[in-house]
């Protein structure tokens, strides 16, 4: 596949365009403090982050409802603060813009979260729809919020490529019938094949060269 042959991009948010990792991580692990469970490394964190939304509100058992509203609550105190774009993500965003290539963002963070760290970087005219979590909206691995990316830029699933660093990208790629790239940042080749990659790459440079 080239870009002859797809219509359009989906691109996963933190982890593959934005490193915001940082307000995430303080807020999981203060949140397993206060629940007495015991501390998780950042990379632990970024992995079950990666895995969507199921992973990490397991660790909590029958509390995971009111340990979800704590961690939000703590989240959001910081969430614009120190969000890094990843290195590539400013040539592949402006690759797509001048090659006119429909482009959504497809993430598991809450709606006006994502658009306000887009607003914030500057990018929001690179995108024609910006896909978050809402009450009544599946996330990642459910394929519904790819579909629904997918509908806002009037494109057909089959022809969609989705960019994505987690498990959780990967799978709901498949699921929606999306030609998944996985970058391994934070999980292996293997590890992101097994959950539908159809090619991985280390970095965003190498998708648009891929791309290109």
């Amino acid at each position: 596949m080239r870009i002859k042959e797809f219509d359009g991009v989906l691109l996963d948010l933190d982890g593959t365009l934005i490193d915001a990792f940082e307000p995430i991580v303080g807020a999981m692990q203060q949140t397993l403090a206060e629940f007495g469970l015991p501390a998780m490394s950042e990379q632990d964190i970024r992995r079950h982050t990666g895995r969507g939304d199921c992973s990490m509100t397991a660790l909590f058992g029958e509390q995971k409802e009111e340990a979800t509203q704590r961690f939000i609550a703590i989240h959001d105190l910081t969430y614009l603060d120190n969000v890094q774009v990843m290195p590539g993500a400013e040539t592949l965003l402006n690759f797509l813009q001048s090659e006119q290539i429909p482009t959504a963002v497809v993430t598991s963070k809450g709606q006006h979260r994502a658009e306000a760290q887009l607003d914030v970087l500057g990018w929001s005219s690179y995108f024609k729809a910006v896909v978050g979590k809402q009450d009544g909206r599946a996330s990642k691995p459910d394929p519904e919020p790819l579909l629904i990316a997918c509908a806002a830029l009037d494109i057909d699933a089959a022809k969609a490529v989705m960019v994505g660093d987690g498990e959780a990208d990967m799978k709901a790629a498949s699921r929606a019938g999306c030609f998944g790239l996985g970058l391994t940042h934070y999980f292996s080749e293997e590890e992101l094949e097994g959950s539908g990659a159809n090619i991985c790459f280390h970095s965003l440079n190498e998708v648009y060269k891929w791309l290109k």
